[in-house]
């Protein structure tokens, strides 16, 4: 046994006492936390009368289902008093998200969880609803009208967005969150959470959702605030609390102390120490191993402990696969400028949420962006809605091994037949492109991507006002991507008999299709597609006016296979 065998074994012993401390002291603290919550919800003695708020406006989103000239299924709904509630059903007048069910993340685009992600990340879209009135929490409501339980996290903000004057710091403060959990009625309801108090005042909340246990979109219809506008007066009970759990010298009693280590481990053999123990004598790879486990925050604190271990997490091998989206709030250009050393191996990067109320400057992202697109071979997602079409056109021309590319309400993209043009031509191994509510695009873009990205499997081109089926796009689409996997035409009312039946003589792969909307598909022209595609497991024909409620039955029963989602105007 080699003489620097037994320190490793004192490191790995204070290495456990340590994450035992920690967990403990954790636990203690949400102990106390959930208790001066639930002390804070039944006895705290409102210094003014409770204020009762519908949601004044939607101020951002990280998507809708609904179309920008429309109000249909839109996140605006949220916005005033409800519509729907208590009524259950598929409704126009609700808010929805683009997403719901695990058909979604088993397509060619999903990617497999982004290493370094907190464990307690479960957020996959998000609304921020500002009110009228600043107020101290009490209560949220939220009326969902069908297919509940997609709320994982309700944030409140400290800046008031109706302030005229800009605030030095902005603080978001989670006062509830929940692992996604499965609601098996589709039935209307209201959700009232209990609530964490907090120590400021606001206006400004956001809800975040998981719909991945959904079988349906969750509809939503409004948002109540409940809260006082002056700070509520705790009564402590402190016999309710049980002050052994404040002790600090537990360890000590329990004979693991490190006082105790020392004792146990004082030989000679241990006597010979380096500078950094006998950590530094362990392999490079075991090193990396080791912190290969640590979430991005923890990693960076780590890195400012010691000359060994910030070598190791700044090493660009870590930040292969990065995800930004969990650390939206705090994420500003000296951030991006911080990791940008460390980023030049970057493969998988998700910069989702990030940016809002400019924190990241479009100076600042370009930078960032320019600066690793060299290496970015996989997937990028970059913030919605904040892209502008000069930083876009410099990436697609350096990234020609792209193979996932979502601008998906990009609104701030002039000439989308523009980029279409340049992805066409630079991107010729893209598989996935989500261009869902693009306003511009035209058939010239579409024939672009059509001929120069023939290994395409999943196009969104939901709620595109400017595609019609006249021009023969789709057409062009269906004959050129025969590896077709998805395809969203959302919203697209000219969609007829004849692309339908395309995308069954060419398009044999196909799973995933959804036609909401379109007057003009008939039942031979489906039958025809379902018997053609036999790898098909969705077909969305809501709203669908020549496909009704006995054809959809015939279809499920001849197609069984098959999930046909059909909801009827109400």
């Amino acid at each position: 046994m080699s003489s620097w065998f037994p320190m490793l074994t004192v490191l790995s012993m204070f290495y456990y006492i340590c994450l035992r401390r920690r967990a403990r002291l954790a636990s203690r603290g949400e102990m106390l936390n959930s208790r001066r919550a639930i002390e804070s919800n039944s006895r705290a003695l409102p210094m003014s009368i409770e204020v009762v708020q519908y949601a004044k406006e939607v101020l951002d989103f990280s998507s809708h289902y609904g179309s920008e000239n429309s109000m249909s299924y839109t996140m605006w709904n949220l916005a005033g008093a409800p519509n729907v509630y208590p009524s259950s059903g598929d409704f126009t007048q609700t808010a929805v998200f683009r997403t719901y069910g695990d058909w979604w993340n088993q397509s060619g685009s999903s990617t497999l969880p982004f290493k370094r992600t907190s464990p307690s990340f479960f957020s996959q879209d998000y609304v921020e609803l500002a009110f009228e009135e600043p107020v101290y929490p009490t209560a949220v409501h939220i009326l969902e009208t069908y297919h509940p339980g997609s709320i994982v996290k309700i944030l409140a903000c400290s800046a008031n967005p109706y302030s005229q004057t800009t605030p030095t710091e902005i603080r978001w403060e989670t006062i509830w969150s929940a692992e996604p959990t499965r609601v098996h009625s589709s039935q209307a309801r209201q959700f009232t959470p209990c609530i964490k108090e907090i120590d400021f005042p606001t206006n400004l909340l956001r809800l975040e959702t998981n719909s991945s246990l959904s079988e349906y979109y969750t509809e939503l219809d409004a948002v109540e605030l409940h809260g006082v506008k002056e700070k509520p007066m705790l009564i402590l009970k402190t016999a309710a609390i049980d002050m052994n759990d404040l002790d600090e010298d537990e360890y000590d009693k329990e004979g693991c102390g490190i006082d105790c280590l020392t004792n146990q481990f004082s030989s000679s053999s241990l006597r010979d120490w380096t500078n950094n123990g006998y950590f530094d004598k362990l392999p490079y790879e075991l090193i990396q191993l080791i912190i290969s486990h640590l979430a991005l925050t923890d990693m960076c604190r780590l890195a400012q402990t010691c000359k060994l271990l910030y070598q190791h997490c700044c090493d660009p091998l870590q930040y292969t696969h990065l995800s930004l989206q969990p650390y939206w709030a705090s994420l500003t250009d000296a951030a991006l400028e911080y990791l940008l050393p460390r980023c030049t191996l970057v493969q998988w990067l998700n910069l989702s949420w990030t940016g809002n109320r400019g924190f990241i400057t479009t100076s600042g992202f370009s930078r960032f962006a320019v600066c690793i697109h060299s290496t970015l071979l996989q997937a990028c997602k970059y913030p919605e809605a904040r892209l502008k079409q000069t930083a876009l056109l410099s990436i697609l021309n350096f990234c020609p091994e792209l193979q996932h590319l979502n601008l998906g309400s990009c609104v701030l993209i002039e000439d989308y037949d523009l980029i279409a043009g340049v992805i066409g031509a630079k991107c010729k191994k893209l598989r996935s492109l989500d261009l869902w509510r693009c306003k511009n695009i035209t058939e010239k873009g579409i024939t672009d991507l059509a001929s120069g990205c023939p290994l395409l499997e999943e196009l969104d081109l939901g709620w595109c006002p400017t595609l019609h089926s006249g021009t023969g796009c789709f057409t062009n689409l269906a004959r050129k991507l025969p590896c077709l996997r998805k395809l969203f035409l959302t919203a697209n009312r000219s969609v007829c008999d004849s692309d339908i039946e395309e995308l069954a003589a060419n398009c044999q792969h196909l799973q995933y299709l959804d036609i909401l909307g379109t007057r003009l598909v008939s039942p031979p022209s489906l039958r025809k597609l379902l018997e053609s595609c036999k790898e098909l497991v969705l077909l969305d024909v809501s709203f669908c006016s020549q496909i009704d409620s006995c054809i959809v039955q015939e279809l499920v029963s001849r197609f069984p296979n098959v999930s046909i989602k059909k909801s009827f105007t109400q």
